[in-house]
């Protein structure tokens, strides 16, 4: 039994599994964990643990020592050039995010031969172009929704004024009070960009790419979207489970 973990800025997801057996999985927020939440990761001494981390040091410090104390072997996922049929286009292949890198191996093994953007929807938007071949072709990263919200809510004046009280609905373009133009900026600006980066990637490809969508953001700018999309909330785990099949 192997234990697969995926760290965001945020949530932690997690799943076991062994052979053809993959048990269900779990996320939670993790902000406000404590050393005995990380060592209930590693109840019923899994063989290994291959864990995906774009946390702070502090939070991969404290996972080594749950694991240590449930003497459980650890790996932390680091870039390569190549693995499990991606190539990383970086010129330094470490400086892309272990969770895109990672979410590329996930799109490469259920999407296998055909060219996908896969869009990773939480903290930050990235955007990373995978062509048929599995070359990366490069990514993208802008804010994401509710970093656009909160910056704009804690860096002016005027706006920020402006927005106490009114609704913050969606689905709509054109908001009716500044809180909701916030709201559908954020949600709107995504999906625009996504459809943007697809129509580049036709350009470059010369056919359409899949989008695979990730992320906690994910379910609320996928309705916006007018590109072919599939949503996958658990890609990074899956790539994990290739990458340690690989191993």
């Amino acid at each position: 039994m192997i234990l697969l973990v995926d760290v965001g800025n945020s949530r932690i997801k997690w799943v076991r599994v062994g052979g053809r057996r993959v048990a269900r999985s779990h996320a939670a927020l993790y902000g406000r964990w404590r050393a005995a939440d990380y060592r209930r990761l590693f109840a019923g001494s899994p063989q290994r643990a291959l864990i995906a981390s774009v946390a702070a040091p502090e939070v991969a410090r404290a996972l080594r020592a749950a694991a240590r104390r449930a003497r459980v072997p650890v790996t932390f996922v680091t870039v390569p050039r190549r693995a499990a049929g991606v190539a990383v286009g970086y010129r330094d292949p470490w400086r892309l995010g272990v969770d895109r890198f990672v979410a590329l191996v996930g799109a490469r093994r259920l999407f296998p031969a055909v060219p996908v953007l896969v869009a990773g929807i939480g903290t930050a938007l990235t955007l990373d172009l995978l062509d048929a071949g599995g070359h990366h072709r490069g990514g993208v990263i802008v804010p994401g929704p509710k970093l656009m919200v909160e910056s704009l809510l804690t860096k002016t004046h005027g706006i920020r004024r402006r927005a106490r009280g009114g609704g913050a609905r969606t689905g709509t373009l054109f908001g009716r009070s500044t809180r909701e133009a916030i709201h559908s900026g954020a949600l709107f600006a995504p999906a625009a960009l996504i459809d943007r980066a697809a129509q580049e990637a036709r350009a470059r490809l010369g056919r359409m790419p899949l989008v695979v969508l990730m992320g906690g953001d994910a379910p609320s700018v996928r309705p916006l979207l007018a590109s072919a999309v599939v949503g996958v909330p658990d890609l990074v785990l899956k790539g994990l489970a290739a990458l340690a099949t690989q191993d």
